[in-house]
């Protein structure tokens, strides 16, 4: 199984991401962070011409399931989801939770708060790219 899950999209870049912070808080996720790559590089005087946002998601009971038997896998929350482009093609993704977490961690009840978290951010994207 491919280890990223992305959609892509028709709407614009701007519209993805408001579609997709729609789309986190439908599904009980919160938004810690949002990461303007390609504002920041072009801040720092890069031909950066590619948009590029990363959103640090987080459904608290899941983070605090996983956290309460492996607090080393704070390293790995919270979940991110970027928008971003290549060429004029709008896309929305994510390295897959449940693959990540089960190369760090064998717990089966990790596995499955991470199988649970994959299926939710699965619909996140599919929602806000559609």
């Amino acid at each position: 199984m491919d280890p990223i899950f992305i959609a892509d999209t028709t709407k614009s870049f701007e519209q993805a991401s408001t579609d997709l912070q729609d789309a986190i808080v439908a599904q009980g996720f919160g938004v810690l962070a949002v990461h303007d790559l390609g504002h920041t590089l072009r801040g720092k005087g890069i031909a950066f011409t590619e948009n590029c946002r990363i959103y640090d998601v987080c459904n608290p009971g899941q983070a605090a399931r996983v956290l309460t038997r492996h607090m080393t896998l704070s390293m790995a929350l919270p979940c991110r989801i970027s928008v971003f482009t290549e060429g004029r093609q709008t896309r929305i993704g994510m390295i897959r939770p449940e693959g990540m977490l089960q190369i760090l961690c064998s717990d089966p009840d990790v596995v499955e708060v991470a199988r649970e978290v994959e299926s939710a951010t699965k619909a996140i994207i599919k929602a806000a790219a559609s």
